[in-house]
């Protein structure tokens, strides 16, 4: 059971740390208002995993998985939500804008941090797919399956929660270099335009 429960770590942290949406999303929450809100944002992301992981336990993930209807609506409305997030992070860090300064937490300019992780995350079908396809393959065999999904679940958010929670302290660290109104006006554009870019690879992928 250990060499199983080792083997489905590694194929979840591999999984884990490819840069993707969420990493942009932590991105723009640290740029716009820093690492404490980052971190919220975090929350809301694993959150976000332990919903999915709810309902697959449930059987609704593999529901949602098996419909192309529904699949492709919580699809589009995650690559919408995407590119509204890349649309506002380029209108805050736009030619001739006030120079870009973190906000308070839960400021009206970025929208509160733990929901903008769990919305980014809860509408995202490729979980679904992920948690009712490949996880109960990883599952050891020795477990209950609810018990086993439970825990692959369990070891997914935690992975995520340190991975990101490490990358946005990270972050924190280049606080002087993030201080710099031109280099956080251009990471804000660049980390706009990978938003926008990501949420187009959503809506255009065909799984």
């Amino acid at each position: 059971m250990l060499t199983h429960c080792a083997a489905a770590l590694g194929v979840l942290a591999l999984l884990t740390v490819v840069p993707g949406p969420d990493m942009a999303v932590v991105t723009r929450r640290a740029l716009a208002a820093g690492p404490a809100d980052a971190l919220r944002t975090v929350g809301g992301i694993t959150a976000g995993l332990l919903l999915w992981g709810v309902l697959s336990v449930a059987g609704l993930a593999a529901v949602l998985a098996a419909s192309p209807g529904a699949y492709l609506i919580v699809k589009l409305l995650g690559a919408a939500y995407l590119v509204f997030l890349g649309a506002q992070a380029l209108w805050q860090n736009r030619g001739g804008a006030p120079h870009p300064t973190r906000t308070g937490t839960g400021s009206p300019a970025v929208g509160n941090p733990w929901r903008t992780g769990l919305v980014s995350n809860a509408l995202n079908p490729k979980i679904a797919v992920f948690y009712s396809g490949l996880l109960p393959t990883l599952a050891p065999p020795q477990l209950p399956a609810a018990w086993a999904m439970t825990l692959l679940v369990l070891l997914h958010a935690a992975l995520t929660l340190t991975w990101l929670g490490g990358y946005a302290l990270l972050l924190s660290r280049a606080g002087r270099v993030l201080e710099r109104p031109g280099t956080r006006r251009l990471l804000g554009r660049t980390t706009g335009v990978a938003l926008i870019g990501l949420g187009l690879v959503v809506a255009t992928s065909a799984g």
